[in-house]
């Protein structure tokens, strides 16, 4: 079972969460936080495998709670589930190290799927979220064109993919690979690059412009 935590000020959120966690049989919902402090407690209580973040929160918000909870816990898998068009905090919660992102209308399937691929050591985000990260990135800080490193043809294959913002399990679809060798992929492209996360790797695939 996937042990998950719920973080949101809102109940109704957090009741629409649980029954959808609740729903699938290989998740289980441990426990809820209306707020940042609250948040901190029921990781260090329960230790979920996977942490639902809002960001927006009173008293301590989703980016001051995932700083934290990382400082306590350096493996907690701490996924923020975000609206992004009105959240300013979002990439200030990227920064200190929130492991995926979610779009709050995303479908029912899309976010089981995103839990399981955080329990799963792939981090999740949404390709919408991924796409509007990336232009934010490269419009504040007009990064030169980045080289990268000398790549395989499929290396290549599955960076432009990832930069898409698809899972290893889409990946090996599009390519007609087997996922392990897609994670053996990413893997090399991780330490070529020196990316420290799949985030970093499509921000240097678009500042390489890599297609």
């Amino acid at each position: 079972m996937i042990r998950v935590l719920l973080v949101d000020d809102q109940r109704l959120v957090r009741a629409g969460l649980r029954m959808l966690c609740d729903s699938a049989p290989d998740v289980e919902t441990v426990g809820e936080a209306s707020n940042g402090h609250e948040a901190v407690r029921a990781v260090d209580e329960h230790r979920p495998d996977v942490v639902l973040m809002d960001l927006r929160m009173p008293g301590m918000d989703g980016t001051t709670a995932t700083a934290r909870i990382l400082a306590r816990h350096r493996d907690a898998r701490i996924v923020v589930v975000t609206t992004f068009d009105d959240d300013e905090h979002l990439y200030g919660a990227l920064a200190v190290g929130a492991y995926g992102f979610l779009l709050k209308d995303s479908a029912p399937d899309d976010l089981l799927n995103a839990v399981r691929r955080a329990a799963a050591g792939e981090p999740p985000f949404s390709p919408t979220v991924l796409r509007r990260v990336i232009s934010r990135a490269t419009d504040r800080h007009q990064a030169p064109t980045t080289t990268l490193p000398p790549l395989t043809p499929r290396e290549r294959d599955v960076l432009v993919l990832l930069a898409q913002g698809l899972g290893n399990a889409d990946i090996a679809r599009h390519l007609h690979l087997g996922v392990t060798t897609v994670k053996t992929h990413v893997g090399s492209l991780l330490a070529k690059t020196g990316a420290d996360n799949r985030v970093r790797l499509a921000l240097l695939a678009h500042e390489a412009d890599v297609r």
